[in-house]
């Protein structure tokens, strides 16, 4: 009678184990995510002209970006011409002063 019941609990426990190890084993259910409503026609025709509006704007502040670029790109060619001008002027006076003193004496 004894060797009955401990057969019959371990067959019980080897039981419940199996069915504890494969309740760990399965995948956990999905959350549902609530789904958004259906937006309507005006809804989305309002949404649109918004995204158009800052596609819009967008362009208007690349093309001032590319233009002022282009403007720091010219004004700095002009520094640097402006720069040279005064070197080789600079230059010019200093030689002209050399050669008057050259002459002078």
């Amino acid at each position: 009678m004894m060797q009955k019941f401990f057969t019959s609990r371990s067959k019980v426990t080897v039981t419940f184990l199996g069915l504890l190890v494969s309740a760990c084993a399965s995948e956990r259910p999905v959350a549902v995510m609530p789904v958004a409503p259906a937006l309507s026609g005006d809804q989305m025709l309002r949404e649109s002209e918004g995204i158009a509006h800052l596609s819009n704007r967008w362009k208007s502040g690349k093309q001032l970006v590319e233009r002022g670029n282009l403007m720091v790109r010219d004004g700095q060619a002009k520094i640097d011409e402006g720069n040279r001008l005064v070197d080789e002027g600079t230059k010019i006076m200093r030689e002209s002063e050399e050669s008057y003193k050259n002459i002078k004496q």
